[in-house]
């Protein structure tokens, strides 16, 4: 192989990805591992249907070979002078302007700064971004435990609580704002536990009104709807926004930040090492710029050559389709399980546009942890159970009080209660669909 053929492949010079006829999506033999066989309870084996998207994404085959293209031209990133050291620098600095491009994001005005998970990168922004204690954040009861715990860490917090159906009380933002004391509002594009799709360019616009920095937890939007930092109006542009490859179908420890690149630059993370400074004298410094400002350290390589390629594949697949099919999927599976006797939908089940595809839902007199465990066991459904890394929201969902849930903290062998969640990927079939309400009316009892 030549020197030389490291631009390629980025560039879109791939083979073409082999698309599903009745969907016009990516071919679920693009995918690794779908057709794995799993063992079950009864010593038997089944292809296993991954209904955890929403967790993890399995990687699809063209992200495994742009790795495999780029591995022999490996060298170190932006420090060496070898003709290896010069390829895997351009394919590196290639991947930040597809990331870029991506979110529609001007690159004289946004950098991207390359992370592991979102939640590093969140951790990354609030360590930036939080001088004093007395800094207040603005965030919301739906969110990640990633776009809560860092913030809560370092500064004053407010809330935006939500309805019973899980939806945010959007007017509760301009209350939370009235003051001018917010200094940041950090917001999930999409919920991991109800699916919703939060309207953050509207948010922007009541933040940056008051004064406030509008940050977004994009870890469950990137896979499932297009996405823009710039908004209808300059008041709507977003100014950080975050995400993991692993949620992308390029599971390989990749991420980033695309921020306002003044905003960047005036602020400098508390992570800290080589990389990110300009000269280092006995006892001071002077940092770099965004985006090497916030990436010290060795980068990680394979992890965003594998994001760019993943993101690229979604680009050529587009989101229009992406969109109909979970709006499919998600209509199909909460008809079908509504149906069943026992089951407990949460969010809301009629009104679904505005929901990616995510659902949780529970069955009367079954433990949410053995309705997951049997459908793993006896039917090779893997599902997630538990609260998601956001249990105030759970909390609500369920109608469990804070004070019982703190009672229960300081109470010996206390079970944090749960639900069931079941979330979509492009390669989610309805007959996989099919199969779940089929093995949930069984477990149900139903049957």
């Amino acid at each position: 192989m030549e020197i030389g053929a490291w631009s390629t492949q980025l560039e879109g010079e791939h083979h073409p990805l082999l698309r599903d006829p009745k969907t016009n999506l990516i071919a679920r033999s693009e995918f690794m591992g779908l057709d794995a066989q799993v063992r079950l309870a009864d010593g038997s084996r089944r292809q296993a249907v991954n209904f955890d998207s929403a967790a993890t994404t399995p990687a699809l085959s063209c992200v495994v070979d742009e790795i495999l293209a780029q591995l022999p031209f490996y060298g170190s990133i932006g420090r060496g002078k070898g003709q290896k050291s010069t390829c895997s620098t351009e394919v590196f600095e290639d991947a930040r302007a597809v990331v870029l491009g991506f979110l529609s994001a001007p690159a004289d005005e946004y950098s991207c700064f390359f992370s592991g998970t979102t939640t590093e990168a969140l951790n990354k922004l609030a360590g930036a971004l939080i001088e004093s204690p007395d800094d207040v954040v603005l965030v919301t009861r739906s969110e990640h435990h990633a776009n809560d715990l860092p913030w809560r860490e370092r500064a004053k917090m407010r809330y935006v609580e939500v309805d019973e159906l899980g939806r945010l009380r959007m007017d509760e933002f301009a209350e939370h704002l009235a003051d001018g004391k917010v200094k940041v509002v950090s917001v999930q594009a999409a919920s991991n536990v109800t699916g919703y799709v939060h309207d953050v360019h509207a948010i922007a616009r009541m933040a940056h009104a008051a004064g406030a920095i509008m940050v977004v937890d994009g870890a469950q939007i990137a896979a499932h709807r297009a996405f823009s930092m710039k908004g209808a109006s300059p008041e709507e542009d977003i100014d950080l926004f975050a995400l993991s490859a692993h949620k992308m179908y390029a599971p390989f420890g990749g991420g980033a930040v695309v921020g306002k690149t003044a905003l960047l630059d005036a602020h400098v993370p508390r992570y800290r090492g080589g990389g990110m400074v300009d000269v280092v004298s006995d006892y001071d410094c002077t940092w770099l710029g965004a985006p090497e400002l916030y990436e010290a350290g060795s980068p990680n390589f394979v992890g965003q050559v594998a994001l760019a390629r993943a993101i690229t594949a979604l680009e050529e697949v587009g989101f229009e389709a992406i969109q109909a099919h979970e709006q499919v999927l998600l209509r199909k599976a909460l008809d079908g399980l509504a149906a069943i006797d026992g089951v407990r939908l949460y969010a809301d089940s009629e009104n679904i546009s505005d929901r990616v595809g995510v659902l949780t839902f529970n069955v009367d007199g079954v433990d949410a942890a053995e309705l997951a465990a049997r459908l793993a066991d006896d039917h090779a459904i893997a599902v997630r159970q538990g609260e998601f890394c956001a249990h105030p929201l759970c909390h609500r969902l369920l109608g469990i009080s804070d004070d019982d849930i703190v009672a229960g903290m300081r109470t010996p062998g206390f079970v944090p209660p749960a639900m069931v969640r079941v979330s979509f990927g492009m390669y989610s079939t309805e007959d996989e669909v099919d199969q779940l309400i089929e093995a949930v009316a069984q477990i149900a009892g139903r049957a």
